[in-house]
């Protein structure tokens, strides 16, 4: 029997393993169609460093001065599922949760947060946890319903899920979907009511052309009836058959076709079942793909070693990537059982696994670089990742080959203001702004999130974050940062999902790296981006490549929550240091969300306390913002303010605050000192 390469053939695990393979390995290491300008890294420390360590030296700016342990504990953890060695630096562990009997295997991903509850997505569906008592989440449920990737948002009394490769069933049954035209097929976003937290109800679907890799929910201030997703497709085009108007053609053959154009659904909060496509918006028009940076040393040595070992190599545009053996060994067995074949997999069947990659990667490329022609190559034709910061009217779009600056206040119809691009940057995946809107930070997934990308000899620049300043509609380079302890050729690493945490005055970011863990930074001065804390694991497993680590983490309400492939929830608090003060702690814990998905970035704003008050002062003697007997004054102020009766304290904290607007002018930071002006004020007119 000649050996089968229909993935429909396989069963429902396998099935979902690949989906993820083909729609993560293949379509996220596809780089970035990268720049019309090159950026390097600036005063990038190159003298001698310790063997296995990145030196790091060029990353701490002379105003934040901190003293993380060396020899990083992070280089050369032991190995282990739920027993891997850890290293932790001015964070505290809350708790590590294993996930549920349902999900242990599968894939967790992304963290939406409502009320008290964090909801986790997983290939095989959602699970929710009470994390009213961080030190003991409870699984409250878990709801099976195979997708990948399950992408989550919430707003309100609505969960919305992506759904993006071919297995997926409307009726979230586990057994696959059979054939390459389905009816019972969901490529898009499921729509649930959580008014029952415990019982979530399925109560609609939008279809798209290319499914939901992720999506992010826009609530309009303008607009309180309705909440706005924007979808980021990144499959190949379904078939018509499947679902009416879709088409892989090039814009030049089809100007409808279903390529280059994110889809934006208009959910209505009383009838979310009528949620629908309102518009297609091609926001990248006249992009083009212009050159990317080659394989690093270590990619190069890592194929070579593959191929000799024949291991499964692919080849994306001019990129290469050697594929895990837990992918491709659950392919192999199935292309065995297809044919009836008992024992190991034989000659035959890996070569018909590689005419299957062969194909596969054709019909991307097909997607990719519709046309063909004399001119340059198309950009991008779909983002990984939006994220929109309603609060300014502004979006950033991680859009493969492109950074975008997106205008969005009119929310069915964003429009794109700027675009840049970096030869460093393989693939960009993702964004945060600064709270006050004027910087933005795009991650780089070299790799495609399943590849050692954080090794000793891998360029600094690649695989990391790149911040921008936001400058008249611009978006203006600054620096790099990335996670500097070297990892093992099996640790997955790179730069992933986090959020901001609001510290007032600062710029504090928790973010995932895979298997590199997760790394607090201060990019307070975009040029000088510091790590100020971190905790990271041993590799998942001792021997070969494995997906596990840090998908997302995410500041709520006082927690840092991380979402890890493999392991489970983690908790997190942060504690005092040197860097940051338990003052700055507390302001920042004073910051009560109703819910984040973080892809909708909230702005944070600080209630007037004593805390908020003495973070200012903090900062203000930290980075010498005004003479320190000012500050010494000011901090006396505040302690008799606070033991004072209601009349003593508000004519004190008056007085203060007069002082300080006095001072303002002559001091080095006299932007800080109005902040810490006004928040006295407020505080004296109760907050």
């Amino acid at each position: 029997m000649t050996p089968t390469r229909n993935v429909a053939d396989y069963s429902p695990n396998r099935i979902r393993l690949a989906g993820l393979l083909a729609f993560g390995a293949l379509l996220l290491s596809i780089p970035g169609c990268a720049t019309q300008a090159s950026v390097s890294v600036p005063g990038l420390n190159t003298g001698p460093q310790q063997p296995g360590v990145i030196d790091i030296g060029y990353l701490y700016p002379p105003g934040l001065q901190v003293n993380p342990p060396t020899p990083d504990p992070r280089v050369g953890l032991a190995p282990g599922m739920f027993d891997a060695g850890e290293a932790i630096w001015n964070l505290r562990m809350l708790s590590t949760t294993p996930p549920p009997d349902a999900f242990v295997g599968g894939i967790n991903s992304d963290l939406a947060f409502t009320g008290d509850y964090a909801i986790q997505g997983n290939f095989n569906g959602i699970q929710v946890w009470d994390i009213s008592d961080p030190a003991n989440p409870v699984s409250v449920v878990s709801y099976v319903c195979p997708a990948s990737q399950s992408d989550v948002s919430v707003y309100e009394h609505l969960l919305f899920v992506s759904g993006e490769d071919n297995s997926a069933r409307l009726d979230c049954g586990t057994e696959g979907v059979q054939g390459a035209v389905s009816h019972e097929r969901i490529r898009g976003i499921r729509i649930f009511d959580i008014s029952d937290i415990t019982a979530p109800q399925y109560v609609g679907n939008v279809q798209t052309c290319r499914g939901s890799h992720t999506h992010t929910v826009l609530k309009h201030p303008g607009d309180d009836e309705n909440v706005y997703i924007y979808v980021s497709g990144s499959a190949p085009v379904r078939p018509a058959e499947e679902l009416p108007g879709c088409s892989a053609l090039s814009p030049q053959e089809d100007p409808n076709t279903a390529l280059f154009r994110i889809e934006v659904i208009r959910v209505p909060l009383a009838d979310p079942a009528s949620a629908a496509i309102v518009s297609s918006p091609r926001i990248f028009e006249d992009l083009v793909a212009p050159p990317q940076h080659g394989a690093s040393p270590a990619d190069l040595k890592a194929v070579e070693e593959a191929r000799a070992q024949g291991q499964f190599v692919i080849e994306i545009m001019g990129q290469v990537q050697v594929l895990p053996p837990q992918f491709t060994t659950p392919m192999l067995d199935s292309i065995v059982d297809a044919r009836g074949g008992e024992g190991p997999p034989n000659a035959a069947d890996s070569t018909a696994l590689r005419d299957y990659f062969d194909e596969m990667v054709a019909e991307m490329m097909a997607g990719i670089s519709p046309g063909g022609g004399d001119g340059p190559a198309p950009g991008p034709n779909q983002c990984h990742d939006i994220t929109v910061y309603p609060a300014i009217g502004l979006a950033g779009g991680a859009c493969e080959g492109y950074g975008l600056l997106l205008d969005i206040t009119d929310p069915a119809n964003p429009r794109r203001l700027a675009a840049v691009a970096d030869s460093n940057f393989a693939y960009w995946h993702s964004a945060t702004f600064s709270n006050d809107g004027s910087k933005i930070m795009f991650t780089d997934e070299w790799g495609g999130g399943m590849g050692p990308k954080c090794r000793a000899d891998d360029p600094m620049e690649w695989g990391a974050n790149a911040i921008f300043t936001v400058e008249d509609g611009e978006m203006v380079f600054q620096s790099y940062f990335k996670m500097p302890a070297a990892q093992t050729d099996f640790e997955n690493c790179v730069a992933h999902n986090g959020s901001l945490i609001p510290v007032p005055g600062r710029d504090i970011m928790i973010q995932g790296w895979y298997q590199g863990g997760i790394s607090l930074i201060d990019w307070t001065d975009p040029q000088n981006p510091v790590e100020i804390g971190y905790h990271d694991r041993g590799p998942f497993m001792a021997d070969q490549p494995s997906m596990a680590g840090s998908w997302s983490v995410y500041w709520y309400n006082g927690v840092i929550v991380n979402s890890e492939i493999q392991r489970g929830l983690d908790i997190f608090e942060l504690v005092p240091s040197s860097a940051l003060t338990q003052n700055e702690i507390d302001a920042a814990n004073s910051v009560q969300l109703t819910h984040l998905n973080s892809q909708g970035q909230p702005i944070f704003e600080w209630a007037a306390t004593f805390a908020l008050a003495r973070a200012y002062l903090d900062q203000l003697e930290r980075w010498h913002g005004m003479p320190a007997g000012q500050v010494s004054s000011a901090r006396s102020a505040l302690r008799t303010a606070e033991r004072a009766s209601v009349a003593g304290r508000r004519a004190t904290l008056n007085a203060l605050a007069a002082t300080l607007a006095a001072q303002t002018a002559d001091a080095a930071d006299p932007d800080k000192v109005a902040k810490l002006a006004d928040a006295v004020r407020r505080l004296a007119d109760g907050g």
